[in-house]
Parts: structure tokens; sequence; C-alpha cells
């Protein structure tokens, strides 16, 4: 068995505990919170040990993994707290909010440290379907690709805790909301070159964009519009994701890239094929968070007992998402189109010292 203790109790932690108990080697062993009124529901909810003191955490039962699930904006801090302490580190997206930190993480685990990033819509099946048929050559040359988050977040989300809605501990929609569809648009469309970016605030009283669209162009030539709010009333519409290939298309909606919607092939025995199963290839979760984070850690799993790196859910697959994010709020900001070879970090972003 593989024993894991989780860091911070808040609205996530009951997804990742759900997802623990679903893989049958691995086994939740405790849990903290530096808010003493939130470990305490913890532990009359699932009867497991959880602390207001990290130490005292550590020092009761080291687990073999630690999950971070703080604030984004404490990632980091959060990091460095446990790194010394475990030699396995799941970390809740986005790996931080600095690129800097993200950075120096990534030093730690090519140094030998086993740290992985949650990312779990790149497990959805219609994701990996999609993934597949790109690998095989059916889409073809890939050409466009976009993503579409139309959440509804009102003021009364951003109300639950004073660390939503801020630059310094959690960004907006782009950072948080829809970082999970940009992590899967340049995991299927590849890195990007260019980006040119509008955000703006329609939907609640927040530092923060609510609001954003941006036009990327990726290496390969390839381009891509990223459309995300969190202003939609009354309820979440959609996450969605299509590509657009010289062999082929695809069209995955659901609100939580769950659902295979549309797939057309020029190889119509491979069409016909797929389109008799596209139920096998669609989910129907209850919430956005989806079924991904049951095979998320299976791969941990995985990982760690067949001491072999995976890839897919490294921390350093999450560097890219981070290098776009910041690059589409600096062209935001400046009003003109960034480079990725710019590499520019957005400094409000992040950091504490904003006010």
């Amino acid at each position: 068995m593989i024993s894991l203790s989780l860091v911070g109790c808040g609205r996530i932690s009951d997804r990742h505990v759900s997802a623990i108990n679903n893989c049958p080697n691995l086994n939740l062993i405790s849990a903290y919170d530096i808010d003493s009124k939130k470990a305490s529901l913890f532990n009359e909810k699932y009867s497991i040990p959880a602390y207001d003191s990290l130490q005292e955490m550590i020092n009761s039962n080291k687990a073999d993994v630690v999950v971070i699930l703080t604030s984004s904006g404490n990632h980091f801090s959060t990091y460095l707290e446990v790194r010394s302490f475990f030699d396995h580190i799941i970390i809740e997206k986005p790996l931080t909010l600095r690129i800097e930190d993200a950075r120096e993480i990534i030093k730690d685990e090519i140094s030998g440290k086993n740290i992985y990033i949650v990312k779990q819509n790149r497990f959805n099946k219609p994701v990996v379907l999609c993934k597949q048929l790109i690998e095989d050559g059916l889409l073809g040359d890939l050409f466009l690709g976009s993503i579409r988050v139309r959440w509804c977040r009102t003021q009364d989300y951003y109300n639950l805790s004073d660390w939503r809605g801020t630059w310094a501990n959690d960004g907006g929609v782009l950072a948080n909301q829809a970082i999970h569809h940009i992590d899967l648009l340049l995991y299927l469309m590849g890195g990007f070159k260019s980006v040119d970016a509008i955000t703006r605030n329609f939907g609640s009283e927040i530092e923060v964009e609510d609001t954003a669209i941006a036009q990327i162009e990726f290496t390969n030539g390839s381009i891509g519009i990223i459309e995300a709010t969190t202003a939609t009333r009354p309820t979440d519409l959609e996450g969605s994701i299509s590509l657009l290939g010289t062999s082929g298309a695809i069209d995955i909606g659901g609100f939580a890239v769950n659902s295979l919607k549309r797939l057309e092939l020029n190889d119509e025995n491979r069409k016909r094929y797929y389109s008799d199963r596209i139920a096998e290839y669609s989910e129907n979760p209850p919430n956005v968070y989806g079924y991904g984070h049951n095979e998320f850690y299976k791969r941990v799993s995985d990982s760690i007992t067949n001491l072999k790196p995976d890839k897919t859910i490294s921390a350093s697959s999450g560097i890219a998402c981070l290098e776009l994010l910041h690059s589409i709020y600096v062209s935001a900001a400046e009003n003109r189109r960034v480079f990725s070879s710019e590499k520019v970090s957005y400094k409000p972003l992040g950091n504490s010292n904003n006010n």
C-alpha cells in the first residue's frame, strides 16, 4: 500500500479523496489544513486524522506521498515546506502561479524527486481517443484548435474565500477554471509560438478577469482560439474543445470535456467504427471535475510502484501551459502580440506585494 496525506481540506479535497479511495493500493492516512474548522469537518466526514499543524501531521505518521491542495498562490510556499520530508509530491493545477517558482520545482524533479501535476482532463475518454487519432494520423495535419469554457461563477463563489479572484493567490478564469482546457490545447496541438489576447471582467467584483479570448499561433504553423468566461448565467454551459485537421475533425463537449459530440474522418471505415461506439467514448460526470482524477491516481500508483516516471503527469509537463498563461496576461495588459521566445512573466500573478 502507498500512503498519502493531503495538505488542504477545501472544496477540491473531496474529489481527491474519492479518487484515492478508488485506487486499490492507495491509502489516505491523514490531512492538514491551516483552518482548524476545515480540518475538523474533514475528520468528521471521512474519519481520517486531520490536523491544523503541518508538522504535527508529518510527525504523527509520515505518508509516502503528499498532495498539495492549497490555494494556487500558496502551492510553492507549501511545496517548500514539505519537499524535505517527501520523495513523492502531487500538486494540483496550476503547478505554481509564478513561472520562476515552477522552474525551481522542475529542477528538483530533474534531480530525482517524483513530482506530479494534476491534469485530469487528459484522461477523459474522448480526449484519450482524440490523442490516439492524432498519433495515428487519422485527423491529418491539424490546422485549427479551439477551446470554450462557458461556466457560471457568481459573486457568492468568489466570496467563499478571500484568496479567490485575486492576483496574488488565484488569477482569473484563465489561471483557475480554463487552465485545464489550455493544457489540453497544448497537449493536442503542440507548443505555441505567439499569442494575442483580450481580457475583461463582466460578471463579478473581483480584481482579475472573468472573461478572456486569445488567438494563438502554434510552432507547427497551425492556429487556435481560447474563449473562457465564468460570467455565463445562470448556469454552466460547456467546457469543450474542437480540432480540425486535413483528414478529419473532432468536437468534444459537455461541461467537463467529457462527451464526444462529433467525429468526422476521411477514412470511412474508421469513421463508421467510432461512430458506432460514441457512447463508449463519452462520460457523464456529476460535476466539472469529471472522472479523470481516478486515472491520474492510478498512474501515480503505477509510477511509484514500478519506479518509472510518467511524462504525462510529471511536473515538467505543466510548464508550457504556465508559460502560455503568462504570455496571455502580458498580451492583454500591453495590448500586443507576445512571442514564446520572449519568456515573459506577468508580475501581478502570484505576487503577494500587489497591493
